[in-house]
């Protein structure tokens, strides 16, 4: 061995094959402590993090925000009084008095939260070479997309599904039995071989996992759920979505019959204030989207005295809508422009129609989180169609979101940093019957 090797070299050529031997030869690659377990090991990729989930929060950017107010609710005026006014000849009675009919509505906010933790090893560790650098302060900017994800899946969170054998949801994915149902929301049942709900005995959620949505044993028994019958939101723990909203007793779910009792508003009646102006079903048939589906919710909004601002529908019916108006398409121009929605833009368009950015003036805004319906046969169809005044829709935040970090040990009892993330607040819609859904499409 040369005289003049350095002691790094020495160190080099001394241990080269040694621990590829005896440990094996990922011992002495670069590793990281990243989990709470302390028997996992990660090997480093590098400290740039790319995050490879959809984070787009489309519709919680689109829809204004509010601070709550002093209120618990607000009182909806539904009728105008019978023979209030009318012609007066010159020595003829005045009309007779007829007050307004009033209906009040409570709105109570809900609170969401989450949180991580991080082992001061882990903290430790990821700060020296080869580490992921401030393992909080990543895992806080990870908390806060899924927060924000969490609050947009909520409000696109679908209202019922079939069951298939009990309380096991088929035809849905896991990420949307997680996204639909979450513990604590009370359920209600529509029993299809009684053709009745059943409402006298309703469960919480206690888990919605890998297509199962778990209840209570003793209510599933008292209920006699049953494959084909449709477990339905009575009341949600989390913020109410837009699929509640647009939503009326007996709506065909995958060909059986649904309700929602959103907003202490137990009876929802088509053609009335409690229910979405259309609610358009096919009975679990799956068929094409149609202009003239669209143009039905448009003339319902306006007939109820609303204006439609906003049409919200998942990818795969934007891309169904653009084949319907490519044969309408005239080459006069190829402007492109884009239309601002709160927060987010329509992608970029032509206004005759080629690339959608609006139709009949309304944007669109195709949002990945879009419910999907089902067909009689449980399997997915294609996601739904919402056509909004929002005017009418509004996030009231009662609490802002606030960050909390908790470094005591003795009170956690062991030696973690833990973060928590939380607001409180809801979604409030002030007139139910300008809003308008279309579903059961391909």
């Amino acid at each position: 061995m040369p005289d003049n090797i350095s002691l790094t070299e020495f160190l080099a050529q001394a241990q080269r094959g040694l621990f590829s031997r005896v440990f094996g030869p990922d011992f002495l690659q670069k590793q990281t402590y990243l989990t709470v377990s302390a028997s996992t090991f990660n090997q480093t990729y590098g400290r740039k993090i790319w995050d490879a989930l959809n984070n787009r929060t489309v519709l919680w950017n689109a829809l204004k925000k509010v601070a709550w107010g002093p209120t618990a609710g607000w009182v909806l005026r539904t009728g105008r009084g019978a023979g209030r006014v009318r012609p007066v000849t010159e020595t003829g009675t005045l009309p007779t008095i007829a007050p307004s009919t009033y209906v009040g509505v409570y709105v109570l906010p809900k609170i969401l939260a989450g949180d991580f933790g991080a082992p001061i090893k882990s903290i430790f560790v990821n700060t020296l070479e080869g580490g992921m650098g401030d393992i909080v302060a990543m895992e806080l900017q990870g908390l806060e997309r899924d927060y924000v994800k969490e609050c947009n899946q909520e409000i696109l969170a679908g209202s019922a599904y079939l069951l298939s054998g009990g309380t096991t949801l088929t035809g849905v994915t896991s990420a949307d039995v997680d996204q639909h149902f979450k513990v604590g929301d009370l359920l209600g049942l529509y029993d299809t071989n009684l053709t009745s709900y059943e409402e006298g005995t309703v469960q919480t959620v206690a888990s919605a996992s890998a297509g199962t949505v778990t209840v209570d044993s003793a209510w599933e028994s008292a209920v006699t759920a049953a494959d084909g019958d449709v477990m339905y939101i009575l009341s949600r723990a989390g913020f109410t979505s837009i699929d509640d909203i647009c939503m009326e007793d007996a709506a065909a779910v995958g060909g059986a019959a649904s309700a929602s009792n959103v907003y202490n508003i137990t009876t929802r009646t088509a053609g009335t204030y409690a229910a979405g102006g259309t609610v358009d079903y096919n009975s679990g048939v799956g068929r094409d989207l149609s202009l003239e589906l669209i143009d039905n919710c448009i003339e319902t909004c306006r007939d109820n005295g609303g204006e439609p601002k906003l049409i919200v529908m998942g990818h795969d019916q934007y891309f169904n809508m653009e084949r319907l108006l490519n044969a309408q398409q005239r080459y006069m121009g190829q402007e492109e422009f884009q239309v601002g929605v709160g927060d987010e833009r329509t992608l970029p368009g032509t206004r005759v129609g080629l690339v959608l950015a609006t139709y009949m003036g309304i944007p669109i805004l195709p949002d990945t989180d879009c419910p999907h319906s089902l067909s009689t046969a449980d399997a997915t169809l294609g996601s739904n169609v919402y056509v909004l005044d929002t005017d009418y829709l509004e996030l009231a935040i009662a609490l802002p979101t606030t960050y909390i970090e908790n470094r005591d040990f003795f009170a956690l009892n062991r030696l973690i940093v833990r973060g928590l993330v939380y607001m409180m607040g809801e979604l409030r819609c002030t007139n139910l019957w300008v809003q308008n859904k279309i579903a059961d499409l391909n």
